[in-house]
This record gives structure tokens, C-alpha cells and sequence, in this order.
């Protein structure tokens, strides 16, 4: 630490072989750099002590975050499209297509696709990320409001809410004609202008609001909690999203988040 400027106060076991809790004075970034090259097989997260440790508010992403899979790219191998779709995806999750351009093209493959497939895909498909549960209906238990917000689709969002713990959800629509997807999405779209906004609507002191995705139209309401001295973690993200964020959990499981706000296992609920 000396060797960036910064001074260790205390350290201590947050739980014992599990959390480390280090308390220093210094630059944040400069202390995650060498927190991070230092250890390269933990997750760190470095924030301001000045802000409430315990979050009163969680956003959070839902595909690749709060669950294992990317629900369009499953969805679209019922119809013999993943291959195409999941690269439409990729390079939009990469920040390097425009998110409703990209979603609009997608779902136009989509067309003529039966409307049952959709809770087929999400019973055979859509699986929890471990912690899941957990970091939702802890913080939720010590009084914390949740939000998913998805870019997705609301016929997997909702269920997927209340199978976690969350008590609002915001996702995109599918157009329908008779029983098939009719190929495209109402306006407006759910992307990374509107997770922002859902976040800053909220009315919670952005200092006690924690932000939580892994792709490009994240970055917005990542930035804006950490601006707010809030948290805005990348959880097993692409680059820009891990770059743009305040920390990257690149290893562990989403209970880091408890870690990260001084919840022991003892605390957990779910």
C-alpha cells in the first residue's frame, strides 16, 4: 500500500477464512488496483466510508446476473436460431451494437415462434446464479427495497422476481398475434437509459443504493450509484462493464454482495 500513497487503519476478518474487511486511507482506485493484482484469485471491493455500508436499495440486471443464461438465446434455439441470436447478443452485451436496435433484430427472428415455448424455455432453461436468493431477501429482510430491471422480456422476469424475492420488476414486452410472437416489442424499450432512471426514480440517497449487471447497457446505472456513493458492481461481466464499474466479482457468487455490506453468514436469508 505504501507504494501507491494509501495507509492501512485496521484490518480484520469479516469472516473468518471467508471476508476480509480492510479499512485504509488512500486513493479507491489505486487501492483496487493493487488489492486486485495482489490477489488475483478474490474478488475485492474497495468503497467510500462514508457511506452507509448496509444498502437500503438493490437494482439489479437479470440475464447472466441474476440468472444463468442469456433468456433470447435460449429461447431462440426452440427455433433453430441460437447460433445467430447469441451473436447478436454478445456484441450487444459488449457495448458494440445499439441495445434496441440489436433487441429489435432479435426478436424479429423470433416471428412465428410459439407463444407456449416461452414458459417451455423457462422451465427447461432459466436457473438461479448461487446467491441469488440470498443477497435479495437479506437485504430485503433488514429493510432494503428491490427492483429487477431486465432488458428483457416479462414472461421470464416476472417469475424469475418472485422466485428471488423481488418486489418490483421492469422488463420489456413481445408482441403476440393469436398464439405466436408476432417478431417485435412495444415501445418504449427497457435499456440502459431506463435501468438509470428506475434507479435514480427510486427516491433512496443514491449512497445507500447498490447497482448490480454484467453488459454494456448496465454501465449507465452503474455509473450513476457509484457517482452517488453508492456501490455499482460488475458480476462476472464483459470488459466494458467491469471497467466502468466500482468493483468486478469475477469469482465468487452473488452472496460477495452480502460480503461486500457486512452481512456474515449468520445474517443470510433465502
Amino acid at each position: 500500500m505504501r507504494g501507491i500513497g494509501a495507509e492501512i487503519v485496521a484490518q480484520s476478518w469479516l469472516e473468518a477464512g471467508d471476508a476480509f474487511d480492510i479499512l485504509a486511507r488512500g486513493d479507491g482506485p489505486a487501492i483496487r488496483a493493487a488489492l486486485e493484482d495482489a490477489l488475483p484469485a478474490m474478488d475485492v471491493v474497495v468503497q467510500s466510508g462514508s457511506s452507509p455500508r448496509r444498502k437500503r436499495l438493490i437494482v439489479a440486471d437479470m440475464d447472466s446476473t441474476m440468472i444463468a443464461c442469456e433468456c433470447i438465446d435460449e429461447l431462440a434455439d426452440y427455433a433453430g436460431l441460437k447460433v445467430e441470436v447469441a451473436a447478436i447478443t454478445e456484441a450487444a452485451m459488449r457495448g458494440e451494437l445499439d441495445f434496441a436496435g440489436a433487441l429489435k433484430a432479435r426478436v424479429a427472428l423470433l416471428k412465428g415462434l410459439p407463444v407456449a415455448t416461452l414458459d417451455q424455455c423457462r422451465e427447461e432453461r432459466v436457473r438461479l446464479n448461487p446467491g441469488a436468493r440470498q443477497l435479495v431477501q437479506t437485504m430485503a429482510a433488514n429493510g432494503a427495497r428491490s427492483l429487477l430491471v431486465s432488458g428483457g422480456f416479462m414472461p421470464f422476469a416476472v417469475p424469475v422476481a418472485r422466485e428471488i424475492g423481488f418486489a418490483r420488476v421492469l422488463a420489456n414486452r413481445l408482441d403476440v398475434e393469436g398464439d405466436v410472437l408476432a417478431g417485435t416489442v412495444p415501445e418504449p424499450i427497457v435499456d440502459a437509459a431506463a435501468k438509470k432512471a428506475l434507479l435514480e426514480a427510486d427516491g433512496t440517497p443514491m449512497s445507500a443504493a447498490l447497482a448490480v449487471g454484467d453488459g454494456a447497457n448496465d454501465i449507465p446505472m452503474l455509473q450513476a450509484a457509484i457517482a452517488g456513493g453508492g456501490l455499482g458492481i460488475a458480476y462476472h461481466a464483459k470488459p466494458k462493464a467491469a471497467a466502468a464499474a466500482q468493483a468486478h466479482v469475477r469469482h465468487g457468487d452473488l452472496t460477495v454482495l452480502l460480503r461486500a455490506q457486512g452481512y456474515i453468514r449468520a445474517d443470510w436469508v433465502g
